[in-house]
């Protein structure tokens, strides 16, 4: 009896602890996915892919709703999102008063910012990016910018690559706890032009490595400088471009036209399973009969192509 009584005793201790890590479970699982329930997603063998939402200046309603009904339609789970809009439906004073716009940025509460992001979230979106501030607005201003930022649920703001912007910027990223990504252009084709710098100047600053453009400026593979600072990079602008040796040097081109290593940059993100996102920014013109949505939906599909390859 009373090695029964035991045997009883060790499986109703089991089942217990069955019971609580199941719990334990669910509640992790639930928490991680909480903000992005709905919809197929877009992260394709381990690698996100989203778009800056610029990709859709196009379309003819540039509502922040319509902004996330087009990503949604282009079967996208992230995006780095313009601050335009954003700030439209959180209630910029409207007319071009420079004044009264920084003193609505100075003391506008954080609702509506928080509205925004459940309302992405309900949708099954996340907004990684916030694409919003200036070097050359008021300290009150850079602290509305970054309690924006973390109000949406964003890891940081973005803007032009400087070393002025990143020294300006850097210690408002650091009181708030999040990042300023640095956006380029062609400044990797300038010899003098260094990411490093930049980055030197505080743990706060990363990259928002355009592909595309450091492709068109260089030549280069970018997969290069991503492997060497991988660690600094939170997402990548992806874009098809000729090269600058090309007969018609760094132009736009729809994807798969142009000269730009797109599946290496992807395969890349595949194998290392780093944390950067791929961003699509859609920047040749776009055919007769075509929109900014069916582009980009293309794009998402070229990437899914490249990712989870048919057999």
């Amino acid at each position: 009896m009373r090695k029964d009584a035991k045997r009883n005793a060790h499986g109703r201790f089991l089942s217990l602890v069955t019971k609580v890590a199941v719990i334990i479970a669910f509640t992790v699982f639930s928490f991680q996915f909480s903000e992005a329930a709905p919809g197929k997603g877009s992260k394709f063998a381990g690698v996100q892919i989203g778009t800056i939402t610029y990709s859709y200046r196009s379309m003819p309603d540039q509502s922040l709703a319509a902004t996330l009904n087009y990503a949604v339609q282009s079967g996208l789970s992230s995006v780095e999102l313009m601050g335009g809009c954003v700030e439209e439906y959180a209630g910029v004073p409207k007319g071009g008063d420079a004044q009264a716009v920084r003193q609505w940025r100075a003391s506008v509460k954080m609702d509506k910012f928080k509205e925004i992001r459940k309302m992405f979230a309900d949708k099954g979106v996340k907004i990684n990016i916030l694409k919003l501030g200036d070097k050359a607005w008021s300290d009150e201003e850079l602290d509305y910018v970054f309690n924006a930022c973390n109000a949406l649920g964003a890891k940081g703001i973005t803007t032009e690559i400087s070393e002025e912007t990143a020294k300006r910027m850097e210690p408002f990223a650091e009181k708030h706890n999040s990042y300023v990504i640095f956006h380029n252009h062609g400044q990797p084709g300038d010899p003098n032009f260094s990411f490093d710098k930049v980055l030197a100047i505080g743990p706060r600053l990363m990259l928002n490595l355009d592909c595309g453009h450091y492709f068109g400026a260089t030549g280069l593979n970018p997969t290069d400088i991503i492997k060497r600072l991988h660690n600094r990079i939170v997402n990548l602008h992806m874009k098809d471009k000729t090269g600058p040796h090309a007969a018609d040097p760094n132009k736009n081109q729809a994807w798969g036209k142009g000269e730009t290593p797109i599946s290496d940059i992807l395969l890349l993100l595949k194998k290392e399973k780093w944390p950067i996102e791929a961003d699509i920014e859609l920047e040749y013109n776009i055919p007769e009969g075509s929109d900014a949505v069916k582009e980009v939906t293309k794009c998402v599909e070229f990437c899914r192509a490249i990712l989870e390859p048919k057999k």
